[in-house]
């Protein structure tokens, strides 16, 4: 794995990646602790995982705090962040990468309470340790973010609408967030090979992956794909708060 930040320039600071027991989460998380940040590594019901994560980053010689908490329970959330406050005293980094809704046996609204009310809750309950020069980064893909113009497959597209609207709901918030100097920026990433939603899709929808493959001619896995959402953390944030990786010429505008 190559490191796309480089050694030592996140000393010193905490980032904390929502979701990050494993896939995006925890390659990213990783790149963090590998720059030299403590971090925040917070799972729904992978404890095992997130716990030899965590071992696995302490010996880079970083703080790490491993937190159990289900985004969509107000108090579950709160509480992860007064566990953040009493460790590291603030935040400086806060990756809204946990998303979901093709799992089975969820309420017909679960889609839209994760992927829209608990990325909003969970940055409100982060803006007391979120201090000045912090950066919020929300994780998306090409399939939501150009959900309203762009037709997606059936099966993902009850996921697509509501992580827009997620995506809009925090994209309103970016004038308070710029007033207190917290950063905010977008990472849509195209169809990432090897992740649970890819699987999913592909379930649903034999040949998805390969011919979603074939019109882009790449398709990131999910280290690259992370090492991309590293980078939006550190990197200049662009004018219209979004970085779009992978091909985009398949889809319309926003």
């Amino acid at each position: 794995m190559s490191h796309p930040i480089p050694a030592g320039t996140l000393a010193g600071r905490t980032a904390l990646v929502t979701g990050s027991s494993r896939g995006i989460g925890a390659d990213t998380v990783r790149y963090f602790a590998q720059a030299g940040a403590n971090v925040v590594i917070n799972f729904r019901n992978k404890a095992p995982r997130a716990e030899k994560l965590a071992a696995e980053l302490r010996e880079l010689g970083v703080e790490v705090l491993v937190v159990g908490a289900d985004l969509t329970d107000a108090d579950s959330v709160r509480e992860m962040f007064a566990a953040v406050k009493e460790r590291f005293g603030s935040l400086d980094i806060l990756v809204l990468n946990a998303s979901g809704g093709m799992e089975g046996g969820m309420a017909e609204d679960y889609a839209m309470t994760l992927n829209r009310d608990a990325q909003v809750g969970v940055l409100e309950a982060a803006l007391p340790v979120l201090q000045d020069g912090s950066r919020v980064v929300f994780v998306t893909s090409h399939q939501a973010h150009f959900i309203r113009t762009t037709p997606t497959m059936p099966e993902y597209e009850v996921v697509a609408l509501s992580k827009r609207a997620g995506e809009d709901a925090l994209r309103e918030r970016i004038p308070a967030l710029t007033e207190h100097g917290i950063g905010f920026v977008v990472v849509s990433g195209d169809m990432i090979e090897g992740t649970i939603t890819a699987t999913l899709l592909e379930r649903a929808n034999p040949g998805a992956i390969e011919s979603r493959r074939e019109s882009a001619g790449k398709l990131y896995n999910v280290s690259e794909f992370a090492a991309e959402v590293a980078l939006a953390a550190v990197e200049p944030i662009p004018a219209d708060n979004t970085r779009l990786i992978g091909d985009v010429a398949s889809f319309g505008g926003e």
